[in-house]
């Protein structure tokens, strides 16, 4: 028998697994970012400008710096991609996520952080 602490989600008596736990407790220590990019796939080129979407963080003139920086690595990312790699989903995707990962850790270096 086991015994020990059991969490709950919603309501639900189901038993959370541990990975989606620490899935969230990496979310309400560093939060979320996600762009949302409107792409032709006929023409590759952006319909809008990309939008950023942002869960944990607190609202900063800083934050507001990093959202309008990641907002330019997403419009040159796509910009310096040829053809074929704006109108494959998967690819520009993956070039987004990489540039954006990237992009974080240069601006506190520059800041001083």
């Amino acid at each position: 028998m086991t015994a020990g602490r059991v969490c709950v989600d919603s309501g639900s008596l189901e038993e959370i697994e541990e990975l989606v736990i620490r899935d969230r407790q990496h979310l309400s220590e560093d939060g979320v970012v996600v762009p949302i990019i409107a792409i032709d796939k006929h023409t590759g080129r952006l319909e809008s400008q990309p939008e950023i979407v942002t869960r944990g963080f607190m609202p900063s003139e800083n934050g507001q710096e990093l959202i309008a920086g990641a907002r330019e690595v997403i419009l040159k990312t796509v910009e310096q991609s040829n053809p074929e790699e704006k109108t494959d989903w998967g690819v520009i995707k993956e070039k987004i996520r990489v540039d954006l990962r990237r992009y974080p850790s240069r601006s506190k270096l520059r800041s001083g952080h």
